[in-house]
């Protein structure tokens, strides 16, 4: 969000704020600007944990779903349209007052903002810096999120997780390689909704999974999938994670994105630190878009480094043996 779009709506009228009274504000990212409200008032509503840290990091009243009551809310729309939808639906439904949305281009608020013409009402538009703030009022209880979730062959899901509408396809062709038993400890770095850790603990000779997942929502998903007591659940950002001792395996299907272009070095982050949790003879198995470029990173963190069967969209690494870095144990 831009923090000139929010303080222009807010100095030409706009957008309004109720004089007292709580305001919720949905999913900002990292770095925005949330100087134009008054910090003492506002909820920060983030569950995903690098975001939702930073502004608990800030001194923001941050929390995960929104507590008690407000006066007025700010929506942040994430690039997911159910998800975004999903998310004016609870603003309103909070306030029954004053809802501000916001949100880039790139990020579908031209779309979002059409649909809020056809369910409610919409007050005046403000254009700046690639993006849209604007008021919306109405009922758009029909855009709500399903209590129940989205049920995917069996899998439960939610709107704005990875692969919601279906197993993904990349994390389905890392199972389709994995060898028919696996050590004792694992870890699945960024776990999703769970689909790749139910496929890792059908293999034999599994004793702990730990499943790792910065995004809240999907990672309650993941409790609800799999429930063999063998899991251990971390909320928590993937990159920063450490187990309280080094593990045997780790298997990830890292995201490349955290816009619409594609963002290398995410998944070179997750590589790195994969090799920073496992044992001196552990082994990564992950899955990537054909086209990223993690195999300098991987020979750079492991000494043995093969990319195994893929197919013309995914490759499958296999990385072994860590190299420890200077000063590190295990």
């Amino acid at each position: 969000m831009s923090s000139t779009r929010l303080t222009t709506a807010l100095e030409n009228g706009a957008c309004q704020l109720p004089d007292a009274g709580r305001i919720a504000v949905f999913r900002p990212r990292a770095g925005t600007d949330l100087a134009p409200l008054p910090k003492d008032r506002v909820q920060v509503i983030q569950g995903f944990r690098p975001d939702h840290d930073a502004f608990a990091t800030q001194g923001y009243d941050t929390a995960i779903a929104p507590e008690g009551d407000f006066a007025a809310a700010l929506v942040c729309i994430p690039r997911a349209k159910a998800e975004a939808r999903a998310l004016v639906a609870q603003a309103t439904a909070l306030t029954g007052g004053t809802v501000i949305i916001d949100g880039q281009k790139e990020d579908g608020v031209e779309s979002l903002l059409r649909d809020c013409r056809k369910a409610g009402s919409v007050g005046e538009v403000i254009s700046k810096a690639h993006g849209k703030i604007f008021t919306a009022t109405g009922d758009f209880s029909a855009w709500a999120a399903p209590a129940a979730g989205q049920d995917i062959g069996g899998f439960v899901t939610a709107p704005g997780v990875f692969s919601a509408d279906g197993i993904d396809a990349g994390s389905a062709a890392l199972a389709d390689m994995l060898p028919p038993s696996l050590p004792k400890r694992v870890v699945d770095l960024g776990a999703g909704w769970g689909y790749l850790a139910a496929e890792v603990l059908k293999r034999t000779g599994v004793e702990e999974l730990h499943l790792v997942e910065a995004e809240h929502a999907a990672l309650d998903c993941a409790r609800r999938n799999v429930t063999d007591p063998r899991a251990r659940f971390h909320w928590a950002d993937a990159l920063t994670w450490r187990p309280d001792a080094a593990v045997d395996a780790v298997v990830s299907n890292p995201p490349f994105h955290t816009s619409r272009a594609a963002d290398p070095a995410l998944g070179r982050g997750f590589i790195a630190a994969a090799a920073a949790m496992l044992k001196p003879s552990g082994r990564l198995w992950l899955v990537a878009n054909r086209h990223l470029p993690y195999e300098t990173e991987a020979r750079a963190r492991f000494r043995e480094v093969e990319e195994l069967a893929g197919t013309g969209r995914f490759k499958i690494l296999c990385a072994a043996k860590p190299i420890a870095a200077k000063g590190a144990s295990r």
